[in-house]
């Protein structure tokens, strides 16, 4: 199962929650009492972000964490990054010389490519379109009759008539 680290996707619950109120400046404390985390987790995150240039953190008493550009400008792929490094399915889809098999592999060049594939997926989501509604995004392909079932869960669901 490809699955990102539990670390990650708290680091995106974290700022995807500052993207939904941009302006206000935010404590570590804050955040990890509104998303129901450890405050040294988050601390350690937003040190994580803030060593990227996703977040900065202001002093003194107004201060807490903002993003460091626009939501819209934060890719998924952006966080990913700050915490577990560059997105690669395989290290050597990452870079050459890792892998004793690499000369012989039959299969690298496919891993590099599935790795471009989900990286471009990850880099077309913004923290922006995180903090809103997917359901509608244009990266996301259009749905055929076998994704039917996947949607309706995902979607809002209307109300019966009665």
């Amino acid at each position: 199962m490809l699955r990102i680290a539990k670390l990650t996707d708290y680091a995106v619950g974290l700022t995807t929650r500052m993207a939904a109120m941009p302006e206000t400046r935010i404590s570590a404390q804050q955040l990890a009492g509104e998303l129901g985390l450890p405050a040294p987790t988050v601390a350690a995150l937003l040190k994580k972000l803030s060593r990227a240039g996703l977040v900065v953190s202001l002093r003194g008493v107004d201060g807490g964490y903002l993003l460091a550009r626009p939501a819209r400008s934060i890719s998924v792929a952006d966080i990913i990054a700050a915490i577990e490094g560059p997105v690669a399915l395989t290290e050597c889809a990452l870079r050459a010389g890792v892998c004793g098999l690499e000369a012989a592999c039959a299969t690298r060049d496919n891993w590099r490519l599935i790795s471009r594939a989900v990286r471009v997926a990850l880099e077309a989501v913004s923290l922006a379109d995180m903090a809103g509604d997917m359901t509608s995004h244009p990266a996301l392909p259009k749905a055929s009759a076998g994704d039917a079932r996947l949607l309706y869960c995902a979607a809002p669901q209307p109300t019966p008539p009665d």
